[in-house]
């Protein structure tokens, strides 16, 4: 049996929530997708769907084997996919969103320099500081800092991001570098407001931990927090790429590098099973080879 079109029917079957919808959809005889559902259910062994005479469900095999599929469907496509774009010139619409701070100093450059390269595209940018449904607001992509929990979304990884705690050489010739997380206790710290009530996360020997710290500024947004610690007005605590400008002219030094979390991974992504046109793909191998991947030095004593 063709197991590919048999995946393509039993997914279509699971979206469409009957056989005879299914049939229609596709194209297919009502007798056609009955049979091929049968010799799919007996060459796998199991019941893919619970049926009577009113209605159609799928079993817990047949919820786990679903998202298999689409995976296996995904994959398919892509491939396809690849071979197409690689002739063809990007063009047409595309709509991206992305983090506000991190869009403004990154993604929106690199989409710019990516309308610049073709000109027949035109593309639209959203940058948002909340979890955007890119299905239900349209949106071809997104790019997204942390771990991913939406399975219905195929990510790419583009780095690696560190959150590190900064301050100005001159304050920490004034006041000492803090070998631990609890010397923050003890000076003046930079804060944005997040509700929370410790300030940073930390770990030693493999146990997570908060610091709860004070200080005579506190921020709603991202970029004056960063300019006040720059200012030397007290330590701070930010993703790498927020301060990487002010690093790398030397104006703020990475403290504390020893107890840092694991770096948070940064990725594109795009919705499940969605054949990719070129302008995607081609946008996709674009930004992954503008976005910077962020080296903090290491503290120094």
């Amino acid at each position: 049996m063709d197991k590919l079109r048999a995946m393509q029917t039993f997914t279509r079957i699971a979206d469409e929530g009957s056989l005879t919808a299914a049939a229609r959809a596709t194209g297919a005889s009502l007798p056609a997708v009955v049979r091929s559902l049968a010799a799919y259910e007996a060459t796998l062994g199991v019941r893919l769907f619970h049926r009577t005479t009113r209605r159609i469900s799928l079993t817990e095999d047949g919820r786990q084997h679903l998202e298999r599929c689409r995976q296996v469907l995904a994959a398919v496509d892509d491939a396809e996919s690849a071979l197409r774009a690689g002739a063809a010139v990007p063009a047409g619409h595309l709509s991206i969103t992305a983090p506000v701070l991190f869009g403004q100093m990154y993604v929106a450059p690199a989409v710019t320099r990516f309308v610049q390269k073709h000109p027949q595209m035109r593309c639209t940018t959203m940058l948002l500081d909340r979890m955007v449904n890119l299905l239900e607001e349209g949106l071809d992509l997104g790019i997204r800092i942390g771990r991913l929990e939406d399975s219905s979304l195929v990510a790419q990884p583009l780095g690696e991001i560190r959150r590190v705690v900064v301050a100005t050489p001159a304050l920490l010739r004034k006041q000492g570098t803090p070998r631990h997380p609890r010397d923050l206790q003890e000076v003046n710290c930079v804060r944005v407001l997040s509700g929370r009530a410790g300030w940073g996360d930390f770990q030693e020997q493999g146990r997570v931990f908060q610091v709860p710290v004070t200080g005579n500024l506190e921020f709603n947004h991202l970029l004056p927090a960063v300019e006040a610690c720059a200012a030397g007005a007290g330590f701070g605590m930010f993703f790498y790429y927020q301060v990487a400008p002010y690093i790398e002219q030397k104006k703020l030094r990475v403290v504390l590098e020893r107890f840092e979390l694991p770096p948070r991974p940064i990725s594109i992504v795009y919705p499940h099973a969605r054949l990719l046109p070129a302008r995607t793909r081609a946008f996709i191998d674009f930004i992954r080879a503008e976005i910077p991947q962020f080296r903090a030095p290491k503290d120094q004593p």
